[in-house]
């Protein structure tokens, strides 16, 4: 086996040159992903393509760009900065200096957090290996595979957090995440979500959107834990995970604009024989990919969680901004609930209900983007919005699992329910259509006729750049 160059093949900040036991570790794992990268990676051949490569945490050092070949991307190993004096902000430890090693009573839910967050990391890889056949354009395929080596370096982060911290226990899940396979009958990934596929760019632009956000949201939750590796890595992961979602609300963006001008122009909504994407086909897109990411904060109440939070395992998004004690043993919220058929709610302690208030700053979130696609739609003269879906419909965990609402948040018989979902949720026509347009466009500074181009290309570089160079 070759000798890793730590200083220029992993660049780090964690002193990887001068822990052997660690190397070696890595040194084993490390042609597995690499074989994981080349059977599950981007299917499409290229020469290389004009990335962005973290080296340090430093301002100057965290966005490198230039040509790369796709397996020879430096997937680095990166903590922010450490803070020596940091305390942990919440729970029955508040106040008290943050873990620089693990605790033993609380290794197997750490180890447990560590491997469903990696687990989504390679996931999402998967999930669109082969979109590079069909992009619209040298930006959008530039923009799909920075996506990919981010995740995988994000799965790198993980897997040096259970080599360096969880023994042979950490080294055996590090193998594991490597072994699953998103949509796999015998060994699918983790999380629901990350099992369904992406089938063309509308749902990468809303996977990028709506999935990706909710990884926002997760790690936000993560940086606040008292055990310091963790915080300090999620903490870094978050400046990757907003060139993502900005990869999805940029593209919803673009396709949005292209479906309005399409409309004013033709005077019509039926802009399918224009080779433009249809708002309802659109709305269909989002309600199910928005449903599908509301399943990833599990129940509305949760035991397990309630524990995390107490323990120091795992905080609230923007913990130290909250105006409460940050202990929650007195606090008491209404979370939702279905009784007798219809929406209610009912009292609980707030510990148990962290997920509801996850999800609500998720929701939140997400309206801003729908804000601005229906601003848009009025700049083009249309007044047709798009909407959130309500957060019970299509759910699959949760209180309004086993429920069939509208989008409105009616609730619905299974006849009714059967009848209305075609008009909810991306039918197989719809699919097909969309499909339909996928084809792809190579020619620097061309892009296919369904979506807009970007109002700037990447680091300085015009859209006509030559984002990829294809094998």
């Amino acid at each position: 086996m070759s000798t890793i160059n730590y200083s220029e093949r992993i660049p780090n900040n964690v002193n990887l040159s001068d822990d052997r036991r660690l190397q070696r570790a890595l040194e084993s794992w490390q042609p597995k992903f690499l074989s994981w990268w080349g059977e599950m990676g981007p299917a499409l051949p290229t020469t290389d393509v004009y990335l962005r490569t973290a080296v340090s945490v430093q301002r100057d050092g965290w966005a490198h760009f230039g040509h790369v070949a796709l397996p020879e991307y430096r997937w680095g190993i990166f903590l922010s900065e450490r803070q020596s004096e940091r305390t942990i902000a919440f729970g029955r430890h508040k106040g008290e200096k943050a873990w620089q090693q693990v605790p033993g009573e609380h290794r197997a839910d750490l180890q447990r957090l560590i491997v469903i967050q990696g687990d989504t990391e390679p996931a999402s890889v998967e999930q669109q290996r082969h979109l590079g056949a069909t992009a619209p354009s040298l930006y959008d395929l530039r923009n799909l595979f920075q996506v990919n080596v981010e995740e995988g370096r994000h799965l790198w982060a993980m897997v040096y957090l259970l080599h360096a911290y969880f023994g042979r226990d950490g080294r055996d899940e590090a193998e594991s995440l490597l072994l699953r396979n998103s949509g796999s009958e015998d060994a699918p990934r983790i999380l629901g979500a990350f099992n369904e596929p992406t089938p063309d760019w509308l749902a990468f632009y809303m996977f990028t959107y709506f999935t990706d956000r909710d990884g926002k949201y997760q790690l936000g939750t993560l940086k606040e834990s008292a055990f310091d590796p963790l915080a300090r890595t999620c903490d870094f992961m978050l400046k990757e995970e907003a060139h993502h979602m900005m990869v999805g609300t940029t593209g919803i963006d673009r396709v949005v604009t292209r479906t309005a001008e399409l409309m004013r122009e033709h005077d019509t909504d039926d802009i399918a024989r224009f080779g433009g994407i249809p708002l309802a086909v659109i709305q269909r897109y989002l309600n199910f990919h928005y449903s599908v990411s509301l399943d990833l904060f599990g129940s509305e109440t949760s035991t397990n969680v309630a524990n995390y939070f107490t323990n120091g395992l795992k905080g609230r998004w923007q913990e130290e901004r909250r105006k409460d004690d940050h202990v929650l043993t007195d606090g008491h919220v209404m979370v939702d609930a279905v009784a007798d058929g219809r929406l209610t709610t009912v009292e609980t302690p707030a510990l148990v209900a962290l997920n509801q208030d996850l999800r609500a700053e998720y929701t939140a979130d997400c309206g801003s983007g729908v804000t601005r696609w229906n601003r848009i739609l009025a700049d083009h003269g249309i007044d047709t919005p798009l909407t959130l879906p309500h957060h019970g419909f299509n759910r699959a965990v949760g209180a309004f699992a086993g429920c069939h609402l509208s989008p409105a948040g009616e609730f619905l018989t299974v006849e009714q329910w059967e009848a209305g979902r075609h008009a909810w949720l991306p039918s197989d026509a719809d699919m097909a259509f969309v499909s339909s347009l996928m084809r792809p466009v190579y020619e620097p500074g061309r892009i296919a006729s369904w979506v807009a181009p970007p109002r700037q290309g990447i680091n300085g570089q015009p859209f006509e750049y030559e984002y990829a160079h294809l094998a």
